[in-house]
């Protein structure tokens, strides 16, 4: 292994660098000497836990690493690298292709994957592919947000949800983003940081789930050399990082409760001090937060302060669900076709007209993530440049496929009494059962409901009906 300098490794032009990660000698020398003839600046690494160490220090354009490897694997590699938000290419080496590898590796930010054994000129080509792809990444002029291009959709929904973005964007106030897991909170944020007076100071990230409660006080606010064990340097923390610009508490709601107070302090009245400290900083920040739940909820569980709640959502802002804005899947399905196919170096993929109409009744449980991880998966799976509803149906979840928001129909030539009857039942199956749910789409009351269905021999189990015998 490559364990001396990086300037020794590299070549004099200098143009790019890449860090090979592997846990047998023989494949990762013979990675890096192949590279290394090509022209690319390599470093090796035996490990991920190394490689994530290398990547704490200096840039990367690409890292080339291994799928199966002892400790922490290769798709896990991936996803540390999404989580810090480290701005580089990931090629995974793997002896054991298939589906789901393909498709989580690229989920979580990958830009491509190769199966041993390959030629070294395969190596090469995808490795320039994934230098290239994130160069124009970066090449994209300053006033064209990646968060504001990847924000697609053009329905009633998206028209207000774009409206109150710019409606708030040029505002110093704190914003309070919710919405269901998928649905692109961090998008917004991001759309508004780019909208606002501060685009051209840094906007910080913090992924709260990713970090323990120890490690969160020290991410957040920085600590002193010989503040704890194994703070053997001085540490810089987000706030202090985004001064001038704006920070991301990505799913609050995963912050310690002991924490809250200190981050409360933040907001009223913009100081902090390190840990192991008692010097204050000052920091000129504006915070955006997201959550997936339901944070009065919280509040009344006791999981979070009610007073850093309501400092939180001076602005509230709510990015709507997929299945509210259902117009909008072919442009988003559109647009994931053709990341996809600049990814996989091919024409993009097109829909049949029975894919398009079964995405469009399909509930989107997992929200936008989940269609773009079926279309990266159809995009690496098709040779044809066709996609079927019968390509797709197997990777819908099952119980959220045909639903709408609308009662199905019933048909004409019934009674009233008939109608009413077909119309009430057929409802409580499309919603399996379930009493407010049924009602809320029949416009009726939730006792006028179950008046009606023990009329009809239903029987009552907690909150929803079955029929009786």
């Amino acid at each position: 292994m490559n364990t001396g300098p990086r300037a020794k490794t590299l070549p004099a032009r200098n143009d790019d660098c890449v860090l090979v990660v592997d846990d047998h000698p023989q494949v990762r020398d013979s990675m890096a000497e192949a590279l290394r003839a090509s022209g690319h600046g390599v470093m090796c690494c035996s490990s991920a836990p190394e490689a994530l160490k290398v990547l704490e220090q200096e840039h990367y354009d690409c890292v080339v690493t291994d799928l199966k490897m002892p400790g922490m694997n290769g798709i896990e590699l991936i996803m540390q690298i999404e989580q810090r938000r480290w701005d580089t290419q990931v090629v995974m080496v793997t002896a054991h292709a298939s589906v789901a590898t393909a498709v989580e590796a690229m989920r979580h930010g990958a830009f491509d994957y190769i199966e041993k054994p390959f030629r070294i000129d395969q190596l090469n080509d995808l490795v320039t592919q994934a230098i290239r792809h994130g160069r124009l990444l970066k090449q994209r002029p300053a006033g064209d947000s990646a968060a504001a291009a990847k924000m697609i959709g053009s329905g009633p929904q998206m028209q207000s949800l774009q409206a109150r973005i710019a409606q708030i964007a040029p505002t110093p106030e704190t914003v309070l983003i919710t919405g269901e897991s998928g649905t692109g909170k961090e998008l917004v944020a991001k759309a508004i940081h780019a909208a606002s007076d501060r685009r051209d100071a840094p906007m910080v990230s913090l992924n709260c789930p990713v970090l323990s409660a120890n490690l969160m006080e020290s991410e957040l606010f920085g600590h002193e050399r010989g503040a704890f064990t194994g703070a053997d340097a001085p540490r810089t923390g987000r706030f202090e990082m985004a001064d001038g610009g704006s920070i991301l508490l990505d799913e609050v709601t995963e912050i310690d409760l002991n924490l809250q107070a200190k981050l409360l302090r933040v907001l009223q009245e913009k100081s902090f001090e390190h840990v192991g400290s008692c010097r204050t900083v000052r920091v000129n920040v504006r915070v955006l937060a997201t959550t997936n739940r339901d944070l009065q909820a919280e509040v009344a569980a006791g999981r979070f302060r009610e007073d850093l709640y309501f400092r939180l959502a001076v602005l509230p802002i709510h990015v709507p669900p997929l299945r509210q804005r259902r117009e909008d899947v072919p442009q988003l399905a559109e647009y994931f076709f053709q990341l996809c196919a600049e990814r996989l170096q091919r024409e993009p993929c097109k829909l049949e007209p029975s894919a398009e109409k079964l995405m469009m009744q399909y509930d989107w449980p997992g929200n936008v993530r989940e269609l773009e991880n079926i279309i990266t998966r159809s995009s690496v799976l098709n040779l044809d440049g066709r996609v079927t509803a019968d390509d797709l149906g197997r990777w819908l979840i099952p119980g959220s496929r045909g639903h709408d928001d609308n009662p199905p129909e019933v048909p004409v030539g019934l009674s009233l009494q008939e109608m009413e009857r077909r119309l009430i039942e057929s409802t409580l199956e499309h919603f399996s059962g379930h009493r407010a749910k049924t009602a809320e789409a029949l416009g009726i009351g939730v006792r006028t409901l179950s008046g009606k269905l023990r009329q009809y021999g239903y029987a009552p189990r907690e909150n929803s009906f079955s029929k009786a015998g």
